[in-house]
């Protein structure tokens, strides 16, 4: 793909629309990845030669030959359809019949109370404050690891999510047993700020837009990691910059800690989120609060877990008691 004269062009471009349009960097690499990939997959041709045949012999490949799941498919079409009708600003159309994923309906896994305890009773600190947040506040990983100070608030026990799926902005509950163990984090933090420590000699990773309107934010204390990577890296302005902790270490740690703590059950992260969405209704929070706090768009999303529950059964017993 590299050696395509064009692509530096259409890369830029679609930077450009991406960022106008305030896409998170996650999903500008993520849409990039598929878009790519559909070139490639059609001799990396330029994607105005190709159309929507070409598009659904693609789509239709993924199912049958990658056998992707239907999220998968369908968020490489949406990364083509942006490609087409925001950066080309020529929209696809009817892509005609298409070969789809097939969806499998399942139920999320969950852990009891004394399993999710007994899994964070297994991590090592950091880990285990972030797997608490995940199942004491609802939290996706990715959004744990992006916490900055300035979202804890500690007055109002809330915790504002930044960026969440879809772009969205929320507030969630701020566990109480978990207060004392981030004051106590970010104390450490500030520590260290205050007296210069060479760990932040190095500015934090900042949103492209605010990055140009608060220039001097990314050393502030406020905007520090409240999980900041042990690492720095290089942002696309050649600066070296201080980042969170990478998803994937969290996510090792959390595999190595279900086996640790002998759960027999396909646990990760985010089953620390069903699992807090579980126990909340389970314990009689009402479905639209709970939703609100998970930032589903759709309370049918959100229903899922009432069937978790067995709730929809109205009181019927089994015969055998």
């Amino acid at each position: 793909m590299d050696s395509l004269p064009s692509k530096p062009r259409l890369r830029e471009q679609f930077r450009t629309v991406m960022r106008m349009h305030h896409y998170s960097i996650r999903t500008e690499k993520t849409y990039w990845y598929w878009i790519r990939y559909f070139l490639r997959f059609h001799g990396l041709r330029h994607p105005l030669e190709l159309g929507p045949a070409e598009v659904s012999h693609f789509l239709g490949w993924l199912a049958t030959d990658r056998q992707v799941a239907a999220g998968t498919q369908n968020l490489a079409l949406n990364a083509i359809v942006f490609l087409y009708a925001r950066v080309l600003e020529q929209p696809l159309g009817d892509i005609g019949e298409t070969v789809r994923a097939k969806r499998s309906p399942h139920l999320p896994v969950v852990l009891s109370h004394a399993e999710a305890l007994a899994v964070i009773a297994q991590l090592k600190p950091p880990y285990d404050l972030l797997a608490s947040l995940m199942y004491g506040a609802g939290f996706r990983v990715v959004e744990a690891t992006r916490l900055r100070i300035k979202d804890i608030d500690f007055q109002r026990q809330i915790i504002t999510v930044r960026d969440g799926k879809g772009g969205k902005d929320r507030t969630t509950l701020l566990p109480a047993p978990l207060a004392e163990a981030l004051r106590s984090r970010i104390q450490h933090i500030e520590a260290a700020w205050r007296e210069q420590h060479p760990f932040f000699h190095a500015p934090v990773s900042m949103p492209f837009a605010l990055a140009r309107k608060y220039p001097n934010a990314s050393r502030s204390l406020a905007w520090q990691w409240l999980f900041p990577s042990p690492d720095v890296c290089m942002n696309e302005d050649g600066q070296c910059v201080r980042h969170h902790l990478h998803v994937s270490s969290v996510q090792r740690a959390v595999k190595r800690a279900v086996a640790a703590a002998g759960i027999d059950k396909p646990a990760s992260c985010h089953t620390f989120r069903h699992t807090f969405a579980t126990e909340l209704l389970r314990r009689g929070s009402d479905i639209r609060t709970v939703q609100t706090l998970l930032g589903h768009a759709d309370v049918r999303t959100t229903q899922i877990y009432t069937h978790v529950l067995g709730q929809g059964f109205a009181g019927v017993r089994s015969p055998l008691g």
